[in-house]
């Protein structure tokens, strides 16, 4: 055989793999909270947000101390943010499309554990809740509590028991309620402040749930509990029809009972509060009260047109609270409410917790 013949023959030269050299180019990112963004920046894109999305908040916040105010819009900034993705909708809007809400609320998600991770995520509000985060201490599981009040509205969930609308309250509000005492400098450890902090949160939802009865009836949701309907003889779909308008009035002045209650035990936590922290506060509670007491002063006609309390009366409110936080000395309500932070707390935990999510990509227009 020829020499040609015996080289064909030769079995390939095995080539051992060679280590490459670290990229000159390619870095991994690095981790920093609020993604790599200023902090300044954050904190005016935040104020932005809760300039347009809610004036009454917005008018409230200033009270607090300058530290203390732009923690508070970066965490408004992410609660806004999510409830808009979620809703479909822009700086709290007409609700847009209800489809694929779950893939909406897996991406809030993923979104915040990047922010927590200090992974950039190319939304400025969620890198805002991850800059405040860093320097109150805010954890995946204060975030938890508040993406299960979407998942719920993603699964078309309806309360049918006070217990269950307690539930929904909770992660919807009383959960921020807890983490704005977080902002404010709360301790973990100072559970009765945290309660009292969870009340305020309670009392803001039942007052939104009173007012937007109507909204809420267009976009085919209902966060009466059943059981409250079938009381009052309300065949469902039919909560906004003329024929109930007495009984609509009457389940919402129920709400506004339960709202009342948990302000008033709310404004018992502002006596540990700094001076300007308690004035905020107390001044929020007076707002989002007389929205409550405004829906109940209406009756039926609550719906045809929606409750806005004008610049005037907050700013009477605002100066009343001033006085409040220089007495400190706030009125305990007749009755302390039935719904506990603790045992809210005990019925979610117990549910188990909430499954990781997949990394799948969403869906195309998303």
């Amino acid at each position: 055989m020829s020499n040609a013949g015996k080289t064909a023959q030769r079995r390939p030269k095995k080539v051992s793999p060679r280590t490459l050299a670290p990229s000159l180019i390619l870095r991994p990112t690095p981790r920093q909270a609020g993604g790599g963004r200023y902090r300044h920046a954050l904190v005016q894109k935040s104020y932005a947000m809760i300039a347009e999305g809610s004036k009454s908040f917005a008018a409230a916040s200033r009270l607090f101390d300058p530290v203390t105010r732009e923690r508070v819009w970066m965490l408004y900034a992410w609660c806004r943010r999510c409830d808009d993705i979620a809703d479909g909708q822009e700086m709290g809007g007409e609700l847009g499309n209800q489809s694929n809400i779950a893939d909406r609320v897996k991406s809030i998600r993923i979104l915040t554990r990047r922010a927590l991770a200090g992974e950039p995520t190319a939304d400025v509000a969620f890198d805002a809740f991850g800059q405040v985060a860093s320097e109150v201490g805010l954890t995946m599981q204060h975030a938890d509590d508040v993406i299960a009040g979407f998942e719920l509205d993603a699964q078309d969930w309806r309360p049918r028991s006070e217990d269950d609308l307690a539930r929904y309250c909770y992660h919807v509000a009383g959960a921020v309620g807890v983490m704005m005492a977080k902002v404010m400098g709360v301790q973990d450890d100072d559970e009765y402040t945290l309660d009292r902090a969870c009340d305020l949160g309670l009392a803001f939802q039942l007052a939104n749930i009173a007012r937007d009865l109507d909204e809420d009836d267009r976009a085919g949701r209902c966060y009466l509990p059943m059981e409250w309907l079938a009381e009052e003889d309300i065949e469902p779909g039919q909560l906004m029809k003329p024929h109930h308008q007495w009984e609509r009035a009457d389940l919402a002045s129920r709400l506004v009972l339960r709202m009342d209650r948990h302000a008033k035990a709310a404004r018992l936590g502002t006596v540990r509060l700094p001076f300007r922290s308690r004035w905020a506060i107390l001044a929020a509670a007076n707002i989002y009260s007389e929205i409550g007491l405004e829906v109940r002063r209406r009756g039926p006609k609550a719906w045809d047109h929606r409750v806005v309390i004008p610049a005037w009366e907050k700013l009477r409110l605002i100066t009343s609270a001033f006085f409040e936080a220089i007495r400190n000395n706030p009125l305990p309500p007749d009755e302390m409410p039935v719904w506990t932070r603790d045992a809210i707390l005990l019925e979610v935990r117990m549910r188990g917790p909430i499954a990781e999510a997949t990394m799948e990509p969403l869906p195309d227009g998303e």
